[in-house]
């Protein structure tokens, strides 16, 4: 995700920090990789003009002491990307039932960011129902009843209607008991009449809470004309972008968003039910940087296991306990949102880790195994798994009733044990803070060793 770009702005800002004194040979270098780094991600030239500017004119300013100049042109950096990406502009969902349409035209990714979306508020506490009312494109009701299957979403078509308006006035009272219902409508290749005047209809129907603009990012620049498109013929209230992990010309997007200040309430990453984060500027650039971005981390995990269940864990966790089921569940919700290589920008100083190929698939293989062994345990053997170490008969009959070697028996045991000692040294942290950098990171390193991936 703009992999060039963040590198550009770490190497920028080290420049910038390392330099005895900002003389103007050390100034155009640090411009020029810049610059260079801004067109690669497609950021508007005259963006990128204004911002190459406005940091030579601060730099060379003699009222500020060359002690002060440093950090002053790293904030100036720093506070210039995120007025470019625009305003932090969360999804706020208001009280009583909150109805949201999804626009956009065809390829955009619409269907699978519906049941992305409601499985990310589903897992927060929502009563969700899908409403597919694309009616236009070959089995786009038949994949969003399929996502809804695979992910535990209600979802309600009519199979052999084609009318928006009839469709979700037959569902209208089924839906009144839902928190939020979230309508995927049809597309076109372009914004034609026929589209607006349908979506109008369906508006005046439906009342939307919400009216949100669904754009994958590699449009590029593109995108400003898109969303002034949607934004002149109808009531758009945000955007989120999709297809993020895809391409360099991201920036494009973002920033074009942020001109036409239309805020982006999510962005995309992946295929994944759970490739889907709320778009927080100031936390988006922190990653960019490499100085991590826990809030989204946290954000991921919910999304993975549910905000009921994290939280348990985490009181469970905090008071020094933890079962085999745990350790099994801990690693699930890893793998669920990607894996350490979806998630290591998120962790300060784990950005440049390395992950070998093929390292998430053979964890998939590891927790099957798990599985079964955990199967294989007495009710005694799961509450005190330590028992196990000290009977090696007992390995033997768990290894032979889970079908798999008595090595991988103890390789859970050992996983347990060590994730066990790193619970206990964190049972006293204050709940309401949580973890730290510092615990987050060790705590990643010990789950790492899971598949033996090395940091």
């Amino acid at each position: 995700m703009l992999e060039g770009l963040g590198k550009a702005l770490k190497k920028a800002t080290d420049k910038v920090a390392n330099a005895i004194f900002l003389d103007k040979n050390v100034l155009d270098s640090i411009i020029r990789d810049l610059q260079r780094a801004m067109i690669e991600a497609d950021i508007n030239i005259l963006l990128v003009k204004q911002i190459s500017d406005k940091i030579r004119k601060e730099a060379m300013d003699e009222r500020i002491k060359e002690i002060d100049k440093k950090e002053h042109i790293i904030k100036l950096l720093h506070d210039e990307l995120v007025k470019i990406l625009g305003e932090y502009k969360p999804l706020e969902l208001k009280k009583g039932q909150n109805r949201i349409l999804l626009l956009g035209l065809y390829g955009a990714g619409k269907t699978t960011t519906i049941a992305k979306l409601g499985n990310y508020f589903q897992k927060r506490g929502k009563k969700v129902a899908l409403v597919g009312l694309d009616v236009h494109r070959p089995a786009a009701k038949e994949q969003l009843l399929q996502l809804g299957e695979r992910n535990n979403l209600k979802v309600f078509v009519n199979l052999e209607e084609n009318d928006t308006v009839k469709t979700y006035k037959n569902f209208k009272k089924e839906l009144e008991k839902f928190d939020l219902v979230l309508i995927d409508t049809a597309g076109r290749h372009n914004l034609d009449k026929e589209l607006i005047k349908e979506i109008e209809e369906l508006g005046k129907t439906v009342n939307p809470t919400e009216t949100i603009l669904i754009m994958p990012a590699d449009i590029g620049q593109a995108a400003k004309a898109q969303v002034d498109e949607f934004l002149k013929a109808l009531s758009i209230t945000g955007v989120i972008i999709t297809r993020m992990d895809s391409t360099a010309k991201a920036g494009g997007a973002l920033t074009a968003c942020a001109e036409t200040k239309s805020g982006i309430y999510f962005i995309c990453n992946g295929e994944k039910i759970n490739d889907i984060e709320e778009f927080n500027p100031d936390n988006f650039l922190s990653r960019l940087l490499g100085m991590g971005d826990l809030a989204s981390l946290i954000e991921k995990v919910k999304s993975a296991s549910g905000e009921k269940d994290s939280e348990e864990m985490q009181k469970r966790m905090l008071e020094g306990k933890i079962s085999l089921d745990d350790v099994i569940e801990q690693v699930k919700s890893m793998n669920s949102i990607g894996g350490f290589d979806k998630i290591k920008s998120m962790i300060p100083g784990l950005g440049n880790a390395k992950i070998p190929e093929g390292a998430m698939e053979s964890q998939q293989e590891k927790i099957s195994k798990w599985e079964h062994i955990i199967k294989s345990l007495t009710k005694q053997e799961k509450e005190d798994p330590e028992i196990l170490l000290k009977e090696t008969s007992r390995i033997r009959r768990v290894a032979t009733g889970a079908g798999v070697n008595t090595s991988e028996v103890r390789a859970l045991l050992k996983q347990y044990k060590m994730l066990s000692d790193m619970i206990k040294e964190n049972a006293n942290m204050d709940l309401e803070k949580g973890f730290s950098q510092r615990d987050m990171q060790k705590m990643m390193r010990k789950f790492s060793k899971m598949g033996k991936i090395k940091f």
